[in-house]
């Protein structure tokens, strides 16, 4: 999955690449044959020519919710497959995102976020991106665009 070049902005600057963020949901259901939308999702990350990004929150999240339900053996190829630069840029949450996802939890407690999310949000907004392949609405509560699928 390489990276697609936008339009350049001005003469001799690098080419922006399009990013989408992927949410544990999106890579769960791409993994999952049995999920209602994983040929919908399958479709969008395979077809998708920028990069994925995701986080080391969303690896855990990721990794464990398919050793729950799909077993070791599933759980280890997808976070091998995470780990695959060619695959998606897996960015670190860094203590101060993780400080500002805390309030951030801690401020939205009607929302029902998950802490994880949270994270994704600020790491996000840290990184300028908009868009997310998700499967709720969390993201677009939080003025984020979710990818249709």
């Amino acid at each position: 999955m390489g990276g697609r070049a936008a339009p350049r902005d001005r003469p001799g600057a690098p080419a922006a690449v399009d990013r989408l963020f992927v949410d544990t949901s999106a890579w769960y259901a791409h993994v999952n044959r049995r999920d209602p939308a994983h040929a919908a999702v399958r479709d969008l990350l395979s077809g998708f020519s920028g990069r994925l990004v995701t986080s080391n929150y969303v690896f855990d999240e990721t990794v464990t919710l398919c050793v729950i339900r799909m077993g070791h053996k599933v759980a280890s190829r997808v976070g091998e497959a995470l780990l695959d630069v060619s695959v998606a840029d897996l960015v670190r949450i860094e203590p101060p995102d993780e400080r500002a996802a805390w309030e951030h939890f801690r401020r939205r407690a009607e929302a029902r976020y998950s802490f994880t999310d949270c994270t994704s949000f600020v790491l996000m907004r840290r990184l300028g991106l908009t868009r997310a392949a998700a499967l709720d609405d969390d993201f677009r509560r939080e003025g984020f665009e979710i990818v249709p699928l």
